[in-house]
């Protein structure tokens, strides 16, 4: 686990050279058929020049309104579309750039996380209490622990032992719905039940990427948590983070 919070500026960089890429891969989709085109008319390599122009002046201007964004914390014209661009397709081409240049795959989701994060608190919602779902982990919960609270939070004593004691009281304090999850499908079935406007999700790097793309378009903030005894096993999670996040969810 990193020692510093992911960091954003990694994941708009490598975007930032996606979308170089991608305008160099439309520059020569035009000049290589440009000899041909102009023998079938003389006006068609103009013509097509103008649309693939137009077509790398929208990544360009998609990833500028992403950046500032992210920097200004303000919502801007087609946020939720280009968030949308993002996840589903611009992040498994980030990922395989990232390796290219040596950077984990962790690494980059840490990063993209945190701009998710950005994008969505920049749109301002104000969600209600009741609409809003905490999804939990099972592996916050001691893991010698007895008594299991998968499925129903309101078994656990409040022994203080683990993390699961306060996020059941911050669940409780706001009136907010709060589930554990122990892996991707139940916490589909836990989101398709309850139907929250707006998920709070711990877990870590690749279970969160996961849960954000699978939910698309409903926003979801992600915590990531600590991980001291390795993957899956007694971790921890800062559980002022979640209680920041949702004061600014509820306004």
């Amino acid at each position: 686990m990193a020692e510093h919070p992911p960091q954003k500026r990694l994941f708009i960089a490598l975007m930032g050279l996606t979308c170089l890429l991608i305008v160099g891969g439309i520059y020569l989709l035009w000049w290589v058929p440009t000899t041909g085109l102009a023998n079938i008319h003389p006006s068609l390599p103009r013509v097509v020049g103008i649309v693939l122009g137009g077509l790398s002046l929208l990544a360009l201007l998609g990833t500028a309104v992403l950046v500032l964004t992210t920097a200004l914390g303000k919502d801007m014209y087609f946020t939720r579309f280009l968030r949308g661009v993002v996840i589903k397709f611009l992040l498994p081409v980030i990922e395989l750039l990232g390796r290219a240049f040596g950077i984990s795959t962790d690494t980059i989701r840490q990063s993209f996380i945190a701009m998710n994060n950005s994008l969505v608190l920049s749109q301002r919602y104000k969600v209600k209490p009741d609409r809003i779902l905490i999804l939990l982990p099972h592996c916050l919960q001691l893991f010698d622990c007895e008594i299991k609270v998968t499925g129903d939070i309101n078994k656990c004593i409040r022994c203080g032992r683990c993390d699961i004691k306060g996020l059941a009281e911050l669940a409780e304090k706001y009136r907010i719905d709060i589930s554990v999850a122990t892996g991707g499908t139940l916490a589909r079935k836990v989101i398709i039940e309850k139907r929250p406007k707006l998920v709070v999700a711990v877990a870590c790097e690749r279970d969160l990427t996961s849960g954000i793309k699978d939910c698309y378009p409903l926003p979801v903030i992600g915590v990531l948590n600590d991980r001291p005894f390795g993957p899956c096993f007694n971790t921890s999670v800062d559980i002022a983070k979640i209680d920041e996040s949702l004061q600014v969810i509820m306004g």
